[in-house]
């Protein structure tokens, strides 16, 4: 039976240790707190000091750095990115390789399209159709 962590160095030199999840064996870093029934797929990287709520899906190739917090239910299209300190409110949806900036906000319910950018600390809440709605 094979190891279920990976050492990986970062751009500083620091070694960051991986542990696959149950759900989708994406890689979660030491230090970040994923609820079990949340999906992370193969492929995603979630770093230290993440929190990612129940029922949350995380797909291929998503990147979710430091301290960010995903909600309750949120769906995350592949080879999106989420910046540091960002948070994701429950239910949001975020398209496929959607660019979520440093400390950025997503209201819950919110639905951000494909290949769409949250500038870092913008604060974003949509209707149903993915409308904009007014701050």
């Amino acid at each position: 039976m094979g190891k279920n962590y990976v050492d990986i160095e970062n751009d500083r030199g620091e070694t960051l240790r991986y542990r696959k999840h149950v759900n989708g064996r994406g890689m979660i870093a030491h230090g970040a707190k994923v609820h079990p029934s949340a999906i992370v797929e193969v492929g995603a990287y979630v770093e230290p000091g993440v929190q990612i709520a129940a029922g949350a899906h995380v797909g291929r190739g998503v990147w979710v750095e430091s301290d960010a917090v995903i909600g309750p239910d949120v769906q995350i299209a592949p080879h999106a990115h989420i910046g540091p300190r960002a948070a994701i409110g429950p239910r949001a949806k975020i398209g496929v390789r959607t660019q979520v900036g440093t400390d950025a906000r997503v209201a819950g319910g919110s639905l951000i399209g494909d290949d769409e950018t949250i500038g870092n600390g913008e604060r974003v809440a949509t209707d149903r159709r993915g409308l904009r709605l007014a701050a």
